[in-house]
């Protein structure tokens, strides 16, 4: 089941979360979020965009949202979005499903380009590999801009690239 995130939701939210900032290079986060903030983060996000979690019998197992691209009202009809699947979860189309949820939601809102922000390994290594990558071509995003050693984590430098999917026309008002 796929259904909007709520601010109760924080503390499996971050279980799943934290895994990724503690022991891989897919956050550029260091430390991992208190509670606090992460609940502060998922009602900011609320307040203007979609947040979801996809739950198995009642199990939180993954969660995708959208945020300002650019802070600028030219921007208006551009998103950057997230997902993150419990690391034993992957492989179950649950990505796939919260993507489709999400998009869904976006196009409603006139959201016409989606964005995500991923981090790229200059060598794959044991803490980054191009998995992200992959899984976003393979649902349509392309790649459209990368920053090299921009993020230095685990001792070492990683590259970070822009992904980049239209989802809707681009039409004069």
């Amino acid at each position: 089941m796929i259904r909007n995130a709520e601010k109760e939701d924080a503390e499996k939210i971050l279980a799943i979360y934290s895994y990724y900032v503690k022991n891989t290079a897919i956050s550029f986060e260091l430390d991992v979020p208190s509670l606090d903030e992460f609940q502060g983060r998922i009602v900011r996000t609320l307040e203007r965009y979609p947040y979801f979690v996809l739950e198995e019998k009642g199990v939180i197992l993954g969660y995708t949202y959208a945020g300002v691209f650019k802070n600028r009202a030219a921007y208006d009809h551009c998103c950057e979005v997230s997902i993150y699947v419990e690391r034993h979860a992957k492989g179950r189309g649950y990505g796939r499903m919260l993507y489709e949820a999400l998009e869904t939601a976006l196009k409603k809102a006139g959201v016409l380009n989606l964005y995500a922000c991923i981090a790229d390994p200059v060598t794959e290594d044991e803490y980054l590999t191009m998995d992200s990558e992959h899984f976003h071509s393979h649902l349509g995003y392309t790649k459209v801009g990368r920053f090299h050693n921009c993020g230095y984590k685990f001792n070492r430098w990683y590259n970070m690239i822009w992904m980049e999917k239209i989802i809707g026309e681009h039409q004069k008002n």
